[in-house]
């Protein structure tokens, strides 16, 4: 599964169509970039000096190079912002002369600007909107082209998490004809679905630059997952000059194979244009058939079936690697969480890479693509710490009046095609109890979330964002009619004294459960779900009981770089991954609730006083502790009934997904079996490790693809004597590498790390780090570890 997905991803981003069959050409453009971190006025002439740059290949993320310092932002992670620049030169390939020639973002962060040749091609202030740039009325054909882009990101604290810097997504160079598809112009949808049978609707938006009128054939053809045809359909459009039209076509699908979380069932659409007999153009993207359905009273329905959405929200980063991920980690992130029993993604609270909906199709989970954080007015932005001290009020909206329709529709254009995607989301916590909008009725009742006593009069008023919300929607609207428009609602008691929550098709509520009974009761034909939770039981059991909530969505699924407490936190730790990827306890807690299979995890604590009150306390998968300690063990477990062995001793049997024992501390052997129907159907055992001896290495794979720079992802743990992991070992440990690679970055998921990302020497945390090593060219690589005191290891990798 690994080597098939990644080398789906590769050729979708290497050559998107087929250069015998037709005239677009799409290449990856991320090689042989030279860069510069500050401000370097007249770099976009072609004459600028630039021997002295940095030569580097995209995706790339200035940001998390640092150094970390407290004097910039809590918000973001404490890591610079400031300018960069950077310049390719390079010579059009012979088979892109005389056509029309594209550069394609897919996101740089922020206020960029990019230049052909000293030419200015446009602005984007938006640092997660992907965008086209037309390069044929200043490309020089057979002499040296310099393409020069500028990002401004001085505004360090403008965000509430980290976002990068820079070029930090794919850019694609592009060829067409002059008659071509626009950009997302391949609307796919299945207005009917049944399981012997479906309609495939397929909009084409195409445009003839050419000086005359012409005839053109659009043909849209259908292939399984074998490459064999399903359907088939053509219709003839009359296309002026210099004009777009459209042309909408009818696939009859027999027996369809149907897209869903379990069975993640994928067509490939491709759809061409042809003149005169000879194709001039052609698109090919992976397409989903499916129903989707929110009811009021009964949830979600995919394909008519009922299914509880049991969803996490995520962010871009990785950690050590910034925003700049390669597809690998998230493909190895998003098995984890669907292991773990998720089936539903929150993509908090942007756009995110165009592979990771690619993934998100092809592994089964479903979507909720977010577009805003903020409108019209700014949201606090902590400095100091979270909501610690005077927040700055930098954001992105600034540019939301101007920007913000085009940054929506883009959005939905861009990944209307995702069966993956079942709503889009207008806005997260628009609605912040006076961050920024305040109302009269924050003066009465239980407002949870809220900034400021009460009633703000000096803030903007929260009737503001009903006919905001309403535009939003009509725009996204007619981007694409086949899904709901939902918002995360923070301020639900301010919000329904407003029009916001009537504009929207699906009404999401963040840490608000206490008000679904009272809310369903008082809006009926409202559909709510929980669109942003914690991790308690009871916010799970407001969705599993009752029947109209159809979702909950964790903050968070993977620990995030940004929203840190005081300095030294760097990150928030609330997720169930730790940023190297690594499982905590909280992971297998939601797999005891949201799985069935056989499972059972162990994690302990030291044990409450007795009477004490308040939230149980948070284990470790260790059973090291003083003498004398008395330790309690929680068994997350899916399982009817589980027994707890010390040494060999029965601790008795217990019931239910999270049964506990107080334990008096024995040095040994901390063990416990699972029962269904009296029968043992997992066991697990913590046994007492002993000083820190030796170092692990385990790499997800061993053969890379050297031309796409494949990655190797190498999990380290250090070990005692008996190969027993050693949790609270912190021991530096050195990486060496020898042949075609580099040392992409070392992440251990301490919250408070600041270690360089790429320096070959990192500490451990909780005995453990992830060593990403990244091709550089063909042959064999060589990976060595060393700590002083330790036995060393050594693996060997290849790249083909």
């Amino acid at each position: 599964m690994n080597s098939k997905i990644l080398l789906l991803l590769v050729l979708s981003g290497l050559l998107i169509t087929r250069p015998a069959l037709a005239q677009r050409q799409q290449l990856l453009f991320n090689t042989d970039w030279k860069f510069h971190l500050g401000d370097a006025p007249g770099s976009e002439q072609p004459k600028a000096a630039d021997q002295d740059w940095r030569a580097l290949t995209l995706p790339h993320d200035w940001a998390i190079e640092g150094p970390y310092s407290e004097q910039w932002a809590s918000a973001t992670a404490f890591l610079p912002g400031g300018v960069g620049w950077y310049r390719k030169t390079f010579a059009v390939p012979a088979s892109f002369r005389n056509k029309q020639v594209f550069i394609y973002f897919d996101g740089v962060y922020k206020n960029s600007e990019v230049w052909l040749n000293g030419h200015s091609l446009g602005k984007r202030p938006s640092g997660f909107a992907s965008f086209q740039y037309e390069l044929t009325p200043y490309l020089k054909a057979t002499g040296p082209n310099v393409l020069a882009v500028r990002a401004d990101h001085h505004e360090v604290a403008d965000s509430r998490w980290y976002t990068g810097s820079g070029i930090y997504r794919n850019v694609y160079l592009l060829a067409t004809a002059p008659v071509h598809i626009r950009p997302w112009g391949v609307a796919f949808t299945t207005p009917t679905v049944s399981a012997s049978a479906a309609t495939g609707r397929v909009a084409v938006s195409f445009t003839n630059t050419s000086a005359k009128a012409t005839t053109v054939v659009v043909t849209s053809t259908l292939l399984d997952a074998k490459g064999q045809i399903v359907a088939t359909a053509k219709q003839t459009v009359s296309a002026k000059p210099k004009a777009d039209a459209t042309a909408t076509l009818t696939l009859p699908i027999k027996q369809p194979a149907l897209w869903s979380v379990d069975h993640p069932n994928l067509y490939r659409l491709r759809t061409t244009l042809a003149v005169a007999g000879q194709p001039t153009d052609e698109v090919s993207e992976e397409v989903g058939v499916r129903t989707i359905r929110f009811d009021a009273n009964q949830g979600f329905f995919l394909n008519g079936e009922n299914l509880k959405l049991k969803g996490l929200c995520i962010h871009d980063d990785a950690g050590a690697l910034g925003v700049a991920v390669p597809p690998e980690v998230w493909e190895r992130r998003l098995k984890l969480l669907k292991a773990g029993g998720c089936n539903s993604l929150r993509m908090s609270h942007n756009p995110h890479a165009d592979y990771l909906y690619q993934l998100c199709d092809r592994l089964g989970f479903l979507v909720m693509d977010e577009a805003f954080d903020e409108w019209e007015h700014g949201k606090n932005k902590w400095v100091a710490g979270w909501n610690v001290g005077t927040p700055a009020q930098f954001g992105s909206h600034e540019y939301f009046k101007e920007w913000g329709e085009r940054d929506l529709r883009d959005m939905v254009l861009r990944n209307r095609n995702r069966p993956s995607i079942i709503m889009w989301s207008i806005g997260n916590e628009i609605d912040y109890p006076n961050d920024p909008y305040s109302h009269e009725v924050l003066n009465t009742g239980r407002n949870p979330q809220i900034y400021g006593k009460g009633y703000l009069p000096t803030h903007p008023p929260a009737a503001e964002m009903g006919p905001i919300a309403e535009r939003l929607v009509t725009v996204a609207k007619l981007a694409d009619s086949s899904r709901p428009i939902t918002a995360a609602l923070a301020g639900v008691v301010m919000s329904n004294f407003t029009d916001y929550p009537a504009a929207l098709d699906l009404v999401g509520y963040n840490y608000q459960e206490f008000r679904y009974a009272e809310d369903h009761a008082k809006y009926p034909n409202r559909i709510i779900y929980g669109s942003e939770n914690g991790m308690a039981r009871d916010a799970w059991a407001a969705v599993d009981s009752n029947a109209y909530v159809s979702a909950q969505y964790l903050w968070t699924g993977i620990d995030y770089l940004g929203e840190a407490g005081k300095w030294p936190q760097r990150a928030n730790g609330a997720g169930l991954l730790d940023m190297a990827g690594f499982p905590k306890p909280e992971y297998y807690l939601r797999q005891s609730l949201w799985t069935t299979a056989p499972m059972l995890y162990l994690v302990t604590a030291e044990a409450p006083a007795a009477g004490a009150t308040g939230r149980r306390p948070r284990g470790t998968a260790t059973w090291n502790w003083p003498a004398a300690t008395q330790v309690r063990v929680s068994a997350y477990t899916t399982n009817e009934t589980t027994e707890l062995f010390l040494n060999g001793q029965s601790l008795g049997k217990k019931t239910g997904h999270q049964p506990t024992w107080d334990v008096p501390y024995a040095a040994g052997e901390l063990s416990a079996k699972g029962y269904r129907n009296d029968k043992v159907v997992s066991e697990q055992k913590l046994q007492t490790a002993g000083a820190p001896a030796a170092i692990q290495l385990t790499p997800d794979r061993r053969t890379l693809p050297a031309k796409t720079r494949g990655l190797a992802q190498l999990e380290v743990t250090i070990v005692d004597e008996a190969g027993r992991p050693v949790l609270t070992a912190t021991d530096e440990i050195t990486v060496a590498l020898t042949g075609p690679a580099r040392l992409l970055g070392i992440e251990n998921g301490d919250l408070a790390n600041h270690d360089a990302p790429t320096t070959p020497r990192h500490r451990a945390h909780l005995g453990r780090l992830l060593v990403y090593v990244q091709a550089t060219g063909a042959g064999p690589i060589g990976v060595t570890l060393t700590a002083p005191g330790l036995r060393p290891t050594k693996t060997e990798l290849r790249a083909e």
